[in-house]
Formats: C-alpha cells, sequence, structure tokens
C-alpha cells in the first residue's frame, strides 16, 4: 500500500530543532510530524508508527525494512558537548555506570569506550531517577545526554565527552542518529525531507528563536553550529560500520536502589 501522508518521527531535543524546523516550514513536504526522545522514534518505526524517523544509529541494524534516507544525520566532528560520562572519580574507572535510557546509542558507545579503550566491565544500570546525580557514591558514573547536560555539566569533578573519546581511539567522527525510511516511502518523499532539512541547517538562528532556545542560559547557537555536525558524509558511515561491526551489546539492569 502506498504512504500518502507519511509519518515522520523525530527527536524533541535542541539538537534537532533545525530539523524540526525545516519540516514544519517546508514548502513541498506534506507529511505528519511526531516527535519522540531517540529511543522512542525507533520504537515508533519499528511497531508501524512512523513511515520515516530520525533514530538511534544503534538501532539500524534491528529495523526491518529500514533504509538509511538524506545526507543529514545528528553527529559530531569533535566534542559533541551533550553526551558526557561524568563523575567525581575519572569515569574510565568506574564500577558503577548509571545509563540514561533516553539514547540507544549512547548506551552502546559507552558499553564500546569501557570495553575497547579502556577494558573495564563496570555493572550498568539504569538511570531512573535523577535523584542519584545528587548524591553520587565513590566509583560511580552517569552517562547524561541532551539538554540535561546544560544543567549539570559543571555539577561533576570529572567528565568525558563521548564523541572526543571515540574521535581519540578510531581516528573517525561519529553519528548518533540517522533518517530512516520504510521502503515503501516514495523518492519524492525522501526528497522532500532532504530539501527540508536543507532548509532548517540554513535557518538554524531562525529555528532556535522559534523555539524559544534564545532565552536558554547557554548559547543554543554556538551548541548547533559548533559541537554538532549534521552532514552524514562518508567518514561518519565508515564510523557506524566500524561500531555496528564490534557486535557490543550493553543491557543496564534495574536501579539496585
Amino acid at each position: 500500500m502506498m504512504v500518502t501522508v507519511p509519518r515522520i518521527a523525530a527527536v524533541s531535543y535542541l539538537n534537532t530543532i533545525p530539523f524540526i524546523y525545516g519540516i514544519e516550514h517546508a514548502g513541498d513536504l506534506r507529511a505528519e510530524l511526531l516527535t519522540f526522545p531517540p529511543a522512542d522514534c525507533a520504537r515508533a518505526f519499528r511497531e508501524g508508527r512512523a513511515d520515516v524517523a530520525l533514530v538511534p544509529a544503534a538501532a539500524v541494524p534491528s529495523l526491518a525494512g529500514a533504509r538509511i534516507v538524506t545526507d543529514y544525520c545528528i553527529g559530531a566532528s569533535g566534542p559533541v558537548r551533550t553526551v558526557v560520562l561524568a563523575g567525581d572519580t575519572p569515569p574510565e574507572l568506574a564500577e558503577r555506570v548509571y545509563l540514561d535510557p533516553h539514547s540507544l546509542t549512547s548506551v552502546q558507545l559507552a558499553g564500546y569506550l569501557y570495553a575497547e579503550c579502556w577494558h573495564r566491565t563496570p555493572e550498568y544500570f539504569v538511570l531512573d531517577d535523577c535523584r542519584r546525580l545528587d548524591r553520587p557514591a565513590p566509583g560511580d558514573a552517569f552517562l547524561l545526554i541532551g539538554d540535561k547536560v546544560f544543567d549539570r555539566e559543571d555539577r561533576f569533578v570529572c567528565s568525558r565527552d563521548l564523541a572526543a573519546e571515540w574521535i581519540r581511539a578510531t581516528g573517525l567522527p561519529f553519528a548518533f542518529a540517522v533518517w530512516v525510511a520504510r521502503e515503501e516511502v516514495a523518492p519524492e518523499t525522501t526528497d522532500a525531507l532532504q530539501r527540508a532539512l536543507t532548509f532548517g541547517i540554513e535557518h538554524t538562528y531562525e529555528a532556535i528563536v522559534a523555539h524559544g532556545f534564545d532565552r536558554k542560559p547557554y548559547d543554543a547557537y554556538d551548541y548547533l553550529t559548533r559541537n554538532i555536525d549534521f552532514v552524514f558524509d562518508i567518514e561518519k558511515r565508515r564510523a557506524l560500520r566500524k561500531f555496528w561491526d564490534s557486535g557490543l551489546k550493553v543491557s543496564p539492569r534495574a536501579n539496585p536502589g
């Protein structure tokens, strides 16, 4: 069955605001826009509630019928700032790691770094109560992602930017999320999406103002133009292939209390 009005699922974070703005203001993209946390975008696509989605890169191999579309992603060619491991002792020495469940890719990237770079096997737990961040125990590390990092980036003695650590280890940039579409989505739709995303990135400042991020205590424009690299190029494709081929899987347990 042909998709007439595609449903597009995107992430509701600052780093996707240019994409959201482009989709909202595109002249020739007729679609229904849905916004979710990163992990829920993949779930919406998997359950058939979205025809096109910005999904965590870690989820792509498990999405049946998904094909990567557009030349854009949420990526980094240097420190990304909003994906960090933090603690009052160096995170690479952590005994327990509390993982924000909203980003599948960041969780798996943390596992990659512990296994391949830091050669440690900490216990992994779900960070289901942010109050734990205010009372860390010795040996605790916390994976923080998204806009909440801006509020807590100076709270801990030590932090490690996961994109910077990946680049240091591999010499490659990284892509945290990519656009995928179902096979039945028409090329005209993905072409229109490509144009919409281009428009959004070219109007990043307008997107910031439209969504109220110009009134935040941090510099949203600096973050989007310095820390985020939206272009899904050959090097980021190579990076994801390396990431996927590692076969590492982290499955955090419920909070130990």
